[in-house]
């Protein structure tokens, strides 16, 4: 334990041994030095132990809180299936009517015929009213669709409520033949900032804090990159804005109810808001908001998202520099060079 070099072993060496410094000299301890050198070697090694099962139950705790985290869902499924449960009896559903309507008008302005259209909605019945002979599925995760069975998938209304929104469109482009048309409508990120801004501004001077209470929805400049990184070709990215008017803003929330848009988030408040907090934000909503006849607007911002299957037959982009004419020549101006 203290070196190899030198052992005492007799009287032999006791004449090497003193000719050796001190700080070269090594010699085997005693029987009770043994034991005790034993004691506290056990000792350490039981503490070096504890201390290495101390780091690795805490290791696994902060792996575990990480991955729970990094794993956590943005979206409650249960609870927002049970809101288009609920939804699904009442049926007041204009602004899926809206988001039909918008989806035939851009349908009948493309030069081709669809023979086998695939819907992904959380209303499917609805939806098979209008484009019966169309397979109609679920927005699940993983989305129950044949790899290249379908010349024409409509992502309707729901694309805001996905944990992957890439991971969906993904699907959906592997769903679709080549040359597919892929036509994606759902709410973008100026749908009902009416009424976020005074839940928040209520919130903040009642509570003084702020609970996620409206889904984060994307903004068009950042959705437009979507189609890309899904592999789209020819994606566009354009929005419209439809507002409606209420005598109060109690009836938007009870309209949303009804449409199945009520929060669905994991981390929402699962108590219900206190009552002074909902007064507050209905007077905000009214004084920001509120016309001379006391009605209130409620912006639903509508994103469309449309690609195709990439096939051999599309256009191609040509090489850079391999122009025969200069744009300026068929413009009808002159060039003019710009200076160092």
């Amino acid at each position: 334990m203290f070196g190899t070099s030198t052992m005492l072993a007799g009287q032999g060496h006791a004449a090497s041994i003193a000719n050796q410094t001190r700080y070269h000299r090594r010699i085997t301890p005693a029987r009770t030095a043994k034991r005790m050198i034993a004691c506290h070697e056990a000792t350490a090694k039981r503490a070096a132990r504890r201390v290495n099962d101390m780091y690795h139950r805490l290791n696994c705790r902060v792996r575990h809180s990480i991955c729970s985290r990094m794993s956590r869902s943005l979206t409650d499924r249960p609870a927002l299936m049970r809101n288009r449960r609920r939804a699904g009896d009442m049926a007041d559903l204009f602004l899926h009517h809206a988001a039909i309507d918008e989806v035939e008008d851009r349908l009948s302005m493309v030069n081709k015929s669809f023979n086998a259209p695939l819907i992904i909605s959380g209303f499917p019945r609805l939806w098979q009213s209008r484009f019966a002979d169309a397979v109609h599925i679920g927005d699940e995760e993983t989305l129950n669709a044949v790899e290249g069975a379908h010349d024409l998938v409509i992502h309707a209304l729901c694309l805001h409520w996905a944990d992957d929104p890439v991971g969906q469109l993904i699907q959906a482009r592997r769903a679709l033949k080549p040359d597919g048309l892929f036509l994606g409508v759902f709410f973008g990120g100026q749908t009902l900032h009416e009424l976020r801004s005074a839940l928040a501004q209520a919130e903040s001077d009642l509570r003084g804090g702020l609970s996620p209470r409206v889904a984060p929805m994307g903004e068009i400049r950042d959705l437009g990159g979507l189609l890309q990184r899904a592999g789209f070709a020819l994606p566009v990215a354009d929005s419209f804005t439809l507002t409606a008017s209420y005598g109060d803003p109690l009836r938007l929330m009870r309209d949303l109810r009804a449409m199945g848009e009520t929060s669905a988030l994991a981390a929402r408040p699962r108590n219900f808001m206190r009552r002074d907090v909902l007064m507050r934000a209905c007077d905000l909503y009214v004084q920001t908001h509120g016309d001379s006849l006391g009605r209130v607007p409620a912006s639903f911002e509508f994103i469309t998202l449309t690609g195709w299957s990439p096939a051999d037959s599309q256009p191609q982009p040509l090489r850079p520099g391999s122009a025969a004419t200069r744009l300026a020549e068929a413009l009808g101006t002159r060039e003019s060079t710009l200076k160092d």
